[in-house]
């Protein structure tokens, strides 16, 4: 049986132009970018091609794109960096409480090193209000860290307003992008960003590459030390495979975004409306409109999320109870608590996150057995009405 994988803001596949576009880096194109002779020049070149590939998706200079592991990475090395670099004008940092584990915990790091954070709340739809914002910001605040989009309920946030805020108050922006980088339009003009990360394999890329954007002039400081790499800012050896990987995933999505766009809104919006329709008790998660395009989570009375994932892998689909970086884990959501769900109903939530290359097969299957799953868990569930005792 076709798998039909519904997890893609997990990780997406990779798209066989970029798979292609990487062998030679893996086996002739060898070469270390940093060596002076023509083996390691060629690849150089191959790496500033790709530094201006990312940097034209979200509309950025070249000089201003510092390759990373991939967003984890680029996440810690925002909030640390600019925080570091910024300490002797204030210790305040403002956030919001359903950021990705990488900011969170990079501001909780923060926390316990002096710095002050403050953890904004957010509406039922998993919004953030920028008035709220304005209110926190205080003489000793020095960043400003709102996600583009959440990982796991979809909702998309006023980034851009937020960013007018922070720009008036002479505060560093950072945006977490990785949900939309590839997937919505992301200008970092637009939005009025300082920092911004990205992760090639969120986008058909290969996984372990990310990129930071440092908005010129503004000075963040270094999370590693060893090497010139980066011009100076982040040292290793460059992963030149995973980054000519994400050159070429940032060009095809900039060429077909658009297109891929419209095709999964109607998948999602389909897949939406008909599990709503035919199971009971069942409630979309996040903001019904401004949602990311591909995102569907909906929360399930009466059953565990994690069994309703365990049998839908037994029909091949693929699906997820929230982000992978805290799958393993059996605490509720942070994100659906913040939404003022109840742990019982976020325990019982699951997330669709579609890709370019679901079809209506993928959507059709779900749809037929889905409401199967959710009726036996339920017979099962000593809290369902009418189950059996």
């Amino acid at each position: 049986m076709k798998q039909a994988y519904l997890d893609n803001s997990a990780t997406t596949p990779v798209d066989s132009r970029v798979a292609e576009a990487m062998q030679p880096f893996l086996k002739e194109s060898f070469g270390n970018p940093s060596s002076v002779h023509s083996t390691g020049q060629t690849v150089r070149v191959a790496v500033e091609h790709a530094r201006s590939q990312v940097a034209a998706l979200i509309g950025a200079r070249d000089d201003e794109i510092f390759f990373t592991s991939g967003g984890t990475e680029a996440d810690n090395w925002a909030i640390k960096g600019a925080a570091w670099a910024r300490s002797d004008k204030g210790n305040h940092i403002i956030t919001s409480s359903i950021e990705h584990h990488a900011v969170i915990e990079s501001c909780e790091y923060l926390a316990k090193h002096g710095f002050e954070v403050t953890f904004l709340p957010v509406d039922r739809y998993g919004k953030v209000a920028p008035g709220d914002v304005e209110k926190a910001i205080t003489p000793k605040t020095i960043l400003i860290s709102i996600m583009h989009a959440n990982n796991e309920i979809g909702t998309i946030q006023p980034v851009a307003e937020i960013g007018r805020i922070a720009r008036q108050h002479g505060i560093l922006f950072h945006v977490d992008a990785v949900q939309t980088t590839g997937h919505l339009p992301v200008n970092v003009g637009d939005l009025n960003a300082d920092l911004l990360s990205m992760s090639g394999h969120k986008l058909y890329g290969p996984k372990g590459i990310g990129a930071l954007y440092i908005k010129k002039g503004v000075r963040i400081d270094s999370l590693l030390s060893g090497g010139s790499q980066e011009r100076h800012k982040r040292p290793g050896t460059e992963n030149v495979p995973g980054i000519v990987g994400f050159g070429k995933a940032a060009e095809i999505a900039m060429a077909e975004m658009n297109d891929e766009t419209e095709k999964i809104t109607a998948l999602r919006d389909r897949l939406a409306a008909e599990l709503l329709e035919r199971i009971p008790d069942a409630t979309l998660n996040g903001h019904p409109s401004e949602r990311l395009p591909n995102n569907v989570n909906i929360s399930f009375q009466y059953v565990e999320g994690e069994s309703l994932v365990l049998h839908l892998d037994f029909e091949a689909i693929s699906a997820s109870t929230g982000s992978a970086c805290s799958s393993s884990s059996l605490e509720p959501s942070h994100v659906l608590l913040a939404c003022g769900r109840l742990a019982e109903e976020a325990h019982g939530s699951i997330r669709f996150s579609l890709g370019k290359f679901n079809d209506d097969e993928d959507i059709d299957r779900v749809i037929e057995t889905l409401p199967g799953i959710v009726k036996k868990l339920r017979a099962m569930s000593p809290l369902a009405p009418g189950a059996v005792k």
